[in-house]
């Protein structure tokens, strides 16, 4: 699956998903589950390299929100394009929680889903192989006005209807 960044297609992820039982790689980017994260927090925090965690769609992102300064990467899956929790999580963990590092969503991602991903505050997608920077590019300005308030600044279509009675 291609793995788009900001809307560019990246061909090297440094990020190494470590199974649970497995040992870490000491020289790589590791990305562990929520599940390992949350017992092996204290061994994970003495690494010299970035650790990341991937979150499944039945995780509780509360259980990290406490951490999220120690993540260089949060990746959410989607395991069907139709499970929107995903949207959700991005929401808490990016404007809620102020995550400043990568925002990945993972999994049964679509095209028509970017825009929507990109509003949550995901800055990166690794999902449907028809994801590609031109898809990216189109989704982000197919629609000049949103009804849904995000962190992400743009003005709803009802904030826009609204007049200032100082600006009349």
């Amino acid at each position: 699956m291609p793995l788009l960044k900001d809307g560019v297609a990246v061909s090297d992820d440094k990020w190494v998903r470590v199974d649970d039982d497995a040992d870490l790689p000491e020289d790589c980017h590791a990305l562990v589950s929520m599940t390992r994260w949350l017992k092996d927090r204290d061994t994970l925090l003495t690494r010299n390299k970035p650790i990341g965690v991937a979150l499944e769609s039945s995780d509780n992102p509360d259980e990290i929100m406490d951490d999220l300064d120690r993540f260089g990467l949060i990746a959410v899956d989607f395991p069907q394009f139709k499970d929107g929790r995903g949207f959700s999580y991005g929401r808490l963990i990016r404007h809620r929680g102020k995550f400043e590092g990568e925002l990945r969503a993972t999994g049964g991602v679509l095209v028509d889903q970017l825009h929507y991903l990109v509003r949550c505050g995901y800055d990166a997608v690794d999902g449907d192989a028809r994801i590609t920077e031109d898809a990216w590019a189109d989704a982000n300005s197919r629609f000049s006005v949103v009804y849904q308030p995000t962190g992400d600044g743009q003005k709803t279509a009802l904030q826009k209807r609204q007049v200032n009675p100082a600006d009349a």
